[in-house]
């Protein structure tokens, strides 16, 4: 089944005034992307993407981890709050003035797919969105997480839709303490199934998620307060943090589509010497779900083709939603132009 093979089911699009967006274009649409799926064969599957950003600018993709989404930042014609807020905008490296901004969402991500999801096909249907779009060749592909993984596997398969990679906290395979973690995630929507209550299965999932993304250095910090008995319970500190991040999770995410993106991260595996793009990979000292030894291994496998920058922040594995501008200062680098200045 053809890659190219792709009908436009909805193109919602406008333009930006001068005074409002110097000429940014936003445009929102839906595929129908036929797919030979590594794991479920053949599928007719449904792929929704945002591209911002100046016409004649270079395209550069940027994917996150499993809770993100097409919608990058506020922008002139779509003014709600994206996932990738702090990193998009004027004067930084993801300036839509200078680049054209591509964010898709994972197959799978609206819930639909109840089949194993691999990395694989996500690379193959952005091969088929770029076709679609027209777009022979990526300035950059920035991935963040589970982002990163859906990269590397787009530099194996299709490298020469990519001139670059930024990898950060994404690994050739997943760590096995990593992995446990996430299996006990899956286990408690299980539970919380067996129980017809899916939901509260899922909101104590991604409580769990939340441990393993930041650090005991961030928890000992925010959280060293003694603990309350409410109604004759022990309360920890911690718990409305906990609370809040399982209900937002719960209000924007569809248990399938969560489970089977979870199982995508541990179906990941790549050969780091088959990655045939220049690629930058970004490690975060002390993440617990993709260690620094990892992302050293992976660019040692890379060879000439990979170079590595570290980080020390207290928020692990979340550190690239968190540290935005140690984030920019190594994107403004990775992407610039010949003759352009930072």
């Amino acid at each position: 089944m053809s890659l190219a093979t792709v009908a436009v089911l909805q193109d919602v699009s406008a333009v930006a005034s001068p005074r409002t967006g110097g000429g940014i274009r936003a445009v929102r649409g839906e595929l129908t992307v036929p797919l030979s799926m590594r794991h479920a064969g053949a599928r007719v599957l449904r792929l929704r993407y945002e591209l911002v950003g100046v016409e004649a600018a270079p395209v550069v993709l940027v994917a996150g981890g499993i809770s993100a989404h097409r919608h990058l930042a506020a922008n002139p014609v779509f003014g709600e709050k994206g996932w990738a807020e702090g990193l998009v905008g004027p004067t930084r490296a993801l300036d839509p003035q200078r680049r054209r901004l591509l964010g898709f969402d994972f197959i799978g991500a609206d819930g639909d797919v109840d089949v194993p999801i691999d990395t694989a096909d996500q690379a193959d249907a952005i091969a088929a969105l770029l076709d679609a779009l027209h777009i022979e060749q990526l300035h950059g592909f920035v991935g963040y997480s589970y982002g990163a993984l859906v990269g590397l596997q787009l530099a194996i398969r299709h490298p020469q839709r990519l001139a670059r990679l930024i990898a950060v906290s994404g690994a050739h395979r997943p760590h096995p303490y990593a992995s446990a973690w996430r299996a006990l995630q899956r286990r408690a929507v299980a539970l919380g199934q067996l129980q017809c209550a899916e939901t509260h299965g899922l909101a104590l999932a991604r409580q769990f998620a939340m441990l393993s993304y930041r650090t005991p250095e961030e928890f000992g910090e925010r959280f060293d307060a003694a603990p309350e008995v409410v109604n004759g319970r022990v309360r920890v500190a911690a718990e409305d943090y906990l609370d809040a991040a399982g209900a937002q999770y719960v209000a924007r995410t569809r248990v399938n589509a969560y489970l089977r993106l979870s199982e995508s991260i541990d179906l990941h595996r790549i050969e780091p010497a088959t990655v045939a793009v220049p690629t930058l990979v970004v490690a975060v000292e002390g993440d617990r779900l993709v260690p620094l030894s990892d992302l050293v291994a992976l660019v040692e496998g890379l060879g000439p083709r990979g170079s590595l920058r570290v980080l020390r922040s207290p928020y692990g594995h979340d550190a690239f939603l968190k540290e935005t501008d140690r984030i920019d200062a190594i994107l403004a680098n990775a992407l610039r132009l010949p003759g352009e200045t930072a």
